[in-house]
């Protein structure tokens, strides 16, 4: 029997290759990462992926969602962000309700800050807008984020998402107030293809 495949928790390199991310399902090897990375008070994504929730609060949520992971299949709606076989990040996708009316909103996360600013959140969400499009019957996909959030609105922009909706000083992020912004994009005008 061979050892499994390990799992780096050192922060990953500089001068990431986009071409090389790929989004998969879940494997077990991942587990180590995603305990890590998404159970950990100080991590710095935290800074920018929902910041306005209470961090206690946050991360008894996503140890109980990591246990959760461990105890249960992969699932097709959310996936991991893989580059060169390490986990990176995540992605996930849930079905606004009606279900059948085809709003899907969407989220990623990369976790390690070294990674970013590379051109990976744009990859990222680049493959899960296709794969969204490929295995669902979306005809909007969305996303809400905070106004502080710059990068991840310019990513989407990139892509041909569209501002649907801003709620002005929804959100208090360190003190100050910030917009909650929700960006659009409907299946028609998705130019990105395979």
């Amino acid at each position: 029997m061979t050892e499994p495949h390990p799992v780096s928790l050192a922060p990953a390199a500089r001068s990431a290759d986009p071409a090389r991310l790929s989004i998969r399902g879940r494997r077990p090897r991942d587990l180590p990462a995603l305990r890590r990375w998404l159970t950990d008070p100080a991590a710095e994504w935290r800074q920018w992926d929902a910041p306005y929730y209470h961090a206690k609060a946050t991360t008894e949520m996503l140890e109980r969602y990591v246990d959760t992971l461990a105890a249960s299949p992969p699932d097709p709606h959310q996936r991991v962000l893989d580059l060169d076989g390490s986990c990176i990040g995540m992605v996930n996708r849930a079905e606004e309700d009606p279900r059948g009316g085809g709003w899907w909103d969407l989220g990623i996360l990369i976790y390690d800050p070294a990674l970013w600013g590379e051109g990976l959140g744009s990859r990222a969400l680049h493959l899960w807008v296709q794969a969204t499009l490929d295995e669902t019957d979306a005809h909007v996909l969305t996303f809400t984020t905070w106004g502080g959030n710059e990068r991840m609105i310019r990513a989407a922009r990139r892509l041909g998402f569209r501002e649907a909706g801003r709620v002005r000083e929804a959100r208090v992020v360190r003190g100050a107030r910030h917009d909650s912004v929700r960006l659009d994009l409907l299946r028609r005008e998705w130019v990105g293809g395979p």
